[in-house]
């Protein structure tokens, strides 16, 4: 009954060379300032001054897989903790640290995140050495001092935070030193090189990440004291950083964490980037990622692909949605490659998957970030928009696409929830509608609903309510709600629809002629015979003088005729014209044509009716074989004539046949389908009904409970397979 769709249907210590060991700053006195060899010198008072980061929750897992990467002895022991940008790689550090300052002396953090800072804060460790030396020496002389003394002496840690590239610590590692390094780098690359040990950080459990949200909030109450909580933390997707972003600022402001959620949704860029009073202005999730992009600069498609993906789910985007892209597979996959690199996405080369909180900052637009300019933020939606518009499959009701669809749908409706309607284009519109009609196969008729009526509007407001186009939405709109059962509104608007494709298209176009059919077809599922027959039958004789007798949508036309008189008892009418139909089919179409094969399974549905079940259960066998010969056993054509069949036998009062056969078909329907398909739900209610044919209401009862509530979930408790369940229910229990 529908139209074609494409032409109608996430701290670490600030400064450099910071000392940190356990306890007391550490004091060395010496007589001879620079004439004894580095070797003689001790760091013996054990002191601790390690960088604020925080609270710590959870991370028993990682802290354990830490302290096991770096427990060996012998030559130097390098783990490398990489990660998204605001994960708490520092923090992890900081921890594994301090549990470590009765073990190891000295502790020593240097933010290394330059070849200059790794320099200076060697240089600093040397003159925390020898402070006497501090103001003898230039850097360079302390910091190769230094390495000296590494290479004489062990049981000591150097935490080296916030690498950019394993290029500026490669002098200092490929040394022979004899202790512990520790490195954070939001670059997950080039470690191995270097003999490392590397440990990927991700996100918070939800629960931990509730634990830290309340514990910033609102210091000292329990975890799940703070209403609102679990929902902002899955909103922030776990990143700890985040987090403690949010929490400060619910503890500043005192504010709940609805209120902020609220805020966020409302002014993402300001949230984002507003740090609460007395927290580093810098560490924000908006400035820490703006960093990390400012080291791909060398790579501007990284950033445009980020902003691309940053319109999709948070589920897996397949890599090849972006093959539409008019740069070549080499230059987005080396982009893809830097972002992952740098952790931005995780990427194993089938998908990509981008943190939620990564998307929403690259999709809100910032002036002072020039990563969020406006107008390549819109630039990236179009892309988006295209891209997807161009990877899904143009038909809904093929099962080999459905693989596609159920991969591009969460990207399609992430899309769309992320644009407001006023911004909607023809494209979307176009996606709206083909991923409504796809919906409705699948029987989700709520979210087709919704995708369709935003589809009809944008249609309405970009190419006026007289367009093709619009009023093909209009229809495909009407459809959905013909399969909801809610008539009430799909007869209104198929009357309409029509009214205007005469206007606008005039009474002969084939547009016209298909409104003229479903509207029929409304009006039979309304019981309204009366319209019904008058309209088909008219419907019909235009369509043999416009299209030709042999048209496919004349032929599609009679059978619809045939299908009305069957429902007004008339047999002696309907079934002549299914066979009619069914010979200029085969003649037409070709005997294996799935049209041919429909019609074939519409005659034997008819025969068995008539109660000629000599030739309906031939016909009907044969159909069967046809369609899973054809389509496929697993198609939903053939699982429809399995059904059919089981129908005859038990007809036929064959139910040693027709019950497993039923059975088949609920577990086969189950699997391809899924349990809330319609089709799904039509098996259920069969076999109930079998079941209770054969006096097992044992089975039948508790089958009919399980159908009448998930109908009632999926379809509502108005549609007709629900009432025609719910009256099955109470004939099985009387």
């Amino acid at each position: 009954m529908s139209d074609d769709p494409r032409t109608s249907i996430e701290g670490r210590a600030s400064g450099h060379g910071r000392v940190y060991q356990a306890g007391r700053d550490l004091i060395i006195h010496e007589t001879v300032p620079t004439a004894r060899p580095v070797e003689q010198v001790a760091a013996s008072p054990r002191t601790v001054n390690l960088p604020h980061v925080g609270l710590f929750v959870g991370r028993d897992e990682e802290l354990a897989a830490l302290e096991a990467a770096l427990e060996r002895g012998g030559e130097v022991v390098v783990a490398a903790v990489h990660g998204l940008g605001g994960v708490g790689k520092s923090t992890l550090a900081a921890r594994y640290a301090r549990a470590q300052a009765t073990v190891c002396n000295p502790v020593w953090w240097i933010t290394a995140d330059s070849p200059t800072a790794v320099q200076a804060g060697l240089a600093a460790l040397a003159a925390a050495l020898e402070p006497e030396l501090a103001a003898a020496l230039p850097l360079e002389v302390l910091a190769e001092r230094v390495c000296t003394w590494l290479a004489a002496h062990d049981g000591w840690l150097l935490v080296l935070d916030d690498v950019t590239d394993p290029a500026d610590v490669a002098p200092l590692l490929g040394r022979t030193l004899s202790g512990r390094v520790l490195v954070t780098s939001r670059l997950g690359q080039g470690w191995h090189r270097l003999g490392a040990q590397v440990l990927q950080l991700d996100v918070l459990p939800e629960s931990d990440a509730v634990d830290l949200l309340t514990q910033t909030a609102t210091p000292g109450q329990r975890a799940d004291g703070l209403e609102g909580a679990p929902e902002l933390v899955r909103e922030l997707g776990c990143l700890p950083l985040a987090i403690e972003q949010a929490g400060a600022y619910l503890y500043q402001t005192r504010l709940a964490p609805g209120g902020y959620l609220q805020l966020l949704r409302e002014y993402p860029a300001l949230m984002h980037d507003r740090a609460a009073r007395g927290a580093a202005a810098e560490r924000t999730i908006a400035r820490i990622w703006r960093l990390t992009l400012a080291r791909l600069a060398d790579t501007p498609l990284a950033g445009d692909l980020l902003r691309i993906l940053a319109w999709y789910g948070a589920e897996p985007i397949p890599r090849t949605l972006l093959d539409g892209l008019a740069v070549g597979p080499p230059q987005v996959q080396h982009a893809l490659g830097e972002l992952a690199a740098y952790n931005m996405i995780t990427f194993d080369g089938q998908t990509v998957t981008v943190h939620r909180l990564v998307q929403a900052v690259a999709r809100t637009a910032d002036p002072d970030d020039p990563h969020r300019r406006a107008a390549d933020i819109d630039t990236a939606r179009g892309h988006a928009t295209s891209l997807l518009d161009d990877a899904v499959p143009v038909s809904w009701e093929d099962p080999a696409g459905w693989p596609t669809w159920r991969a591009l749908l969460p990207h399609v409706e992430a899309l769309v929830s992320h644009t407001t309607p006023d911004a909607d284009t023809a494209t979307i519109a176009r996606l709206l509608n083909l991923t409504g009609l796809f919906l409705n196969d699948q029987g989700a008729i709520a979210r087709a609903i919704a995708s369709l009526e935003r589809a009809r509007t944008v249609y309405e407001r970009v190419l006026g309510a007289d367009h093709p186009d619009t009023l093909t939405s209009r229809n495909n709109l009407a459809a959905v709600h013909y399969a909801a059962g809610d008539l009430g509104r799909a007869i209104p608007v198929y009357e309409a629809t029509l009214a205007d494709r005469e206007r606008v298209l005039g009474a002969d176009h084939p547009d016209t002629l298909s409104s003229r059919n479903n509207l029929a077809a409304t009006y039979q599922a309304a019981g309204d015979l009366g319209r019904a027959i008058p309209l088909y039958e008219a419907t019909l004789t235009d369509c043999e003088r416009v299209l030709g007798v042999d048209h496919p949508s004349t032929l599609k036309s009679r059978s619809n005729l045939a299908y009305a008189y069957q429902a007004a008892g008339d047999l002696g009418r309907a079934i002549p014209l299914y066979e009619a139909t069914l010979t200029a089919c085969e003649q037409v179409l070709g005997a294996d044509h799935p049209a041919t094969l429909t019609f074939r399974s519409n005659l034997g549905a008819a025969y068995a009716l008539a109660g000629d079940l000599g030739r309906a259960v031939p016909l009907l066998e044969a159909t069967l074989a046809d369609r899973e010969r054809v389509l496929g056993a697993d198609h939903p054509s053939a699982l429809k004539s399995r059904s059919n069949l089981a129908g005859a036998y038990q007809a036929a009062g064959d139910l040693g046949r027709a019950i497993p056969l039923y059975e088949q078909t609920l577990a086969d329907r189950e699997r391809v389908l899924g349990a809330d398909h319609p089709d799904t739900l039509d098996s259920l209610n069969h076999l109930a009904y079998a079941y209770g044919l054969a006096g097992d209401l044992g089975r039948a009862i508790p089958l009919y409970e399980q159908t009448l509530a998930d109908c009632e979930r999926v379809l509502g408790p108005d549609h007709p397979v629900t009432k025609v369940v719910q009256a099955n229910l109470a004939a099985a229990c009387e």
